[in-house]
C-alpha cells in the first residue's frame, strides 16, 4: 500500500488524479475493510484531496487491523474474575513515608538531591488533557486555581524545579539541572509552547525544556472500520498516557536524555497541585532498591473508593480499576486494620533512562484499551453528525501497563493529603474541583508553617465540610465513607521560597498569623504577611 501511497501523493501535490491511482488505492483498502474512506473522493478539491492522503499516509492499517482484533479478544476474555491471581505488593517493596524514620527520609532526600545536582534527573510531564470538564478550552497546565498569586499549575510546577536545583546545590556545592520534559497533545502542543514563551519560562532556561507531542490514532466504529470526521478527514484521538513510550522513542526524547547524561525519569500527570516533580525522596528511595520502574501510591482506606490498585497479578505488578477486584476482596483487611489491597495509583512513577529503552521492542510491547465515545461523523449528505450516545471507540493505552515488564519493581507510599489532589471538573461537581485544589495547597502550607514553629489565630475555628470521595455502593455507605476535610483560610507558600516545607523557621518561628497568610520570594511582588494578615 505504501508504493500506492506514495503515488498517489505526488499525483495530488501536482493537482493530478488518474482514477486508476485512485482504484488501486481503494482495492489496497478493501483489504483491511477500510476502503469508504474515498467515498467522497470525487467531490474533494485538490487541497481536500492532499489532506485525505495525508492522514492515509500516517496509519498503519496492518497494526491498527491487529490492534482492534487484539484488543477486542482481550477485551471478551478480561470478564473473568482475577481475584484468585490478586496479590497485595510484598512489604519489603512498598515502603512509605510514615514508615520510615527521619533519618531514613533524609538519607533518600540527600541520594536524590546528589543525582539532581549530577544533572541525572529528569521530571516528565504528562500533559495532553485540555480543560474541557474545566469549563474552559485550554491546556490545563495553564489553569489558574484561584491562588492569591494568581499562579497557574505549569507555573507552579517551574518554580518547584528552580527550587530543587538551588536545594541540590545548596546540599553538594554543585549547580545541576533538571531538563523538563512535557508531553502534549495535537490540540495543546502550540498553547503550550506559546504559554511558556509568553511567560519567559518562569525562569527556567528554554533550553532545558523540551516539549513534544504524543501521536493520534484513528477513531473506529464499533466494528473496527475508521471515522471520518469530514468527508476529507479522519477522526483521531491521542494514544493515551501510555503512548509516551512510543514517542519517547520517536520523537528523539530517549536520545536527548541520553546525549544529557539523564539516568532517572520522574513521570507525572499536569492536573495534581500538590506534586512534588523530581521528589528527591522518591529518588533516593527508587535509587535505594536499585528500582528500573517504581509506582508513588496514596493508602487507599475505603474498599470501594474508584481508584486503580497497585498490586500483583500472576506474579506481575500492575494496576487492576476497582471495577475488576469483587466487593469481598476489596475489603480484605490485614491484622493491623489496613486494606490488604491498599496501594492506591495516583499516576507518579519512577523509570529508569535503560529500563524506558526497552519499552517497545521484541515481547515489551504495551496493550491497548477501548473506550466507547461519543464520536462526531459524517454522513452519508457530506454534513457532520453528532451522535446522542457512543457509537465508536478511541484506542489508547495506559503508562501503567508497563510495571509488567519490570523486574525491579518498588512502590512509596506518601500521605494524600501532602501529595495528591487532583483538578479535574469545574465547581458545579462535588470533588476533584479549583476549590478543592486549592483548599488543599491552602492546607498543606498552613501545615508547612506550623511544623516549622509558627501559629494561626484562628485553629481552633476551623470548620469541617464532608468532600465526597469517587466512592461507589448506597448513600448509607457513602455518608460512612466520606472524607472529612478542613476549610482553611488562606495560606499560599511559593515554591521559590519552600519545595516541601524546608527553610521556613526563620521566616515563621514564634509568629501568630491571622487572616491571609502570603510567603512570596523576593524576587516576586507578593510580600510576607505580617502577624495580623497585613501585608508589608
Amino acid at each position: 500500500m505504501e508504493s500506492a501511497i506514495r503515488t498517489l501523493c505526488q499525483l495530488t501535490s501536482c493537482r493530478k488524479m488518474p482514477s486508476a491511482d485512485v482504484e488501486d488505492l481503494r482495492k489496497q483498502l478493501a483489504t483491511y475493510g477500510q476502503d469508504h474512506l474515498l467515498k467522497f473522493w470525487s467531490r474533494l478539491s485538490g487541497d481536500q484531496k492532499a489532506h485525505l492522503v495525508a492522514d492515509i499516509q500516517a496509519v498503519d492499517f496492518s497494526d491498527l487491523t491487529n490492534a482492534f482484533k487484539e484488543t477486542v479478544a482481550n477485551r471478551e476474555n478480561n470478564n473473568q474474575k482475577i481475584d484468585l491471581l490478586l496479590e497485595p505488593i510484598p512489604e519489603e517493596l512498598h515502603e512509605g513515608v510514615s514508615r520510615c524514620t527521619p533519618e531514613q527520609l533524609q538519607a533518600y532526600r540527600d541520594t536524590g538531591l546528589r543525582e539532581i545536582s549530577e544533572g541525572r534527573v529528569a521530571a516528565l510531564l504528562l500533559a495532553g488533557g485540555q480543560g474541557t470538564r474545566l469549563g474552559v478550552n485550554y491546556p490545563k497546565g495553564m489553569y489558574d486555581v484561584g491562588l492569591p498569586s494568581r499562579k497557574t499549575l505549569y507555573q507552579l510546577q517551574g518554580e518547584r524545579l528552580l527550587k530543587l536545583e538551588e536545594l541540590a546545590e545548596q546540599l553538594t556545592g554543585k549547580k545541576g539541572t533538571i531538563p523538563w520534559y512535557i508531553m502534549t497533545s495535537e490540540h495543546t502542543m502550540e498553547p503550550t509552547l506559546e504559554f511558556f514563551a509568553n511567560h519567559n519560562y518562569f525562569g527556567l532556561k528554554k533550553e532545558n525544556l523540551k516539549v513534544f507531542e504524543q501521536y493520534m490514532l484513528p477513531c473506529l466504529t464499533l466494528d473496527g472500520k475508521i471515522i471520518l470526521e469530514t468527508p476529507w478527514k479522519m477522526a483521531k484521538a491521542p494514544d493515551g498516557n501510555g503512548g509516551l513510550f512510543r514517542a519517547l522513542r520517536e520523537r528523539g526524547i530517549l536520545d536527548d536524555m541520553t546525549k544529557r547524561g539523564i539516568q532517572y525519569v520522574h513521570v507525572y500527570c499536569v492536573d495534581n497541585i500538590l506534586v512534588k516533580m523530581a521528589d528527591p525522596v522518591f529518588i533516593g528511595y527508587c535509587i535505594s532498591k536499585d528500582a528500573n520502574c517504581a509506582a508513588k501510591v496514596v493508602e487507599k482506606v475505603v474498599p470501594t473508593e474508584a481508584v486503580g490498585v497497585v498490586c500483583r497479578v500472576g506474579g506481575k505488578f500492575q494496576v487492576v480499576e476497582y471495577s475488576e477486584i469483587s466487593l469481598e476482596t476489596a475489603q480484605k483487611r490485614n491484622p493491623d486494620g489496613r486494606l490488604t489491597f491498599n496501594a492506591g495509583n495516583i499516576c507518579n512513577h519512577f523509570f529508569t533512562v535503560d529500563f524506558l529503552r526497552q519499552i517497545g521492542s521484541g515481547a515489551k510491547r504495551l496493550k491497548y484499551h477501548i473506550a466507547q465515545k461519543k464520536i462526531p461523523y459524517v454522513g452519508d449528505d457530506g454534513k457532520m453528525v453528532k451522535p446522542l450516545k457512543p457509537n465508536g471507540i478511541k484506542l489508547e493505552k495506559f503508562v501503567f501497563d508497563v510495571f509488567v515488564f519490570s523486574d525491579k519493581f518498588a512502590a512509596w507510599e506518601v500521605h494524600r493529603e501532602a501529595e495528591f489532589s487532583p483538578l479535574k471538573n469545574s465547581d458545579d461537581s462535588p470533588k476533584d474541583t479549583p476549590t478543592t485544589a486549592r483548599l488543599s495547597l491552602y492546607a498543606l502550607h498552613r501545615q508547612y508553617i506550623k511544623d516549622a514553629g509558627g501559629h494561626f489565630a484562628d485553629e481552633n475555628s476551623e470548620t469541617f465540610v464532608s468532600v465526597d470521595l469517587n466512592v461507589t455502593g448506597n448513600d448509607d455507605e457513602k455518608k460512612d465513607i466520606a472524607e472529612e476535610k478542613r476549610t482553611v483560610g488562606i495560606c499560599e507558600i511559593s515554591p521559590l521560597v519552600s519545595y516541601a516545607g524546608e527553610g521556613l523557621e526563620e521566616l515563621v518561628a514564634g509568629r501568630t498569623f491571622s487572616g491571609p497568610v502570603i510567603i512570596s520570594s523576593p524576587r516576586e511582588r507578593i510580600p510576607v504577611s505580617d502577624d495580623n494578615g497585613n501585608r508589608d
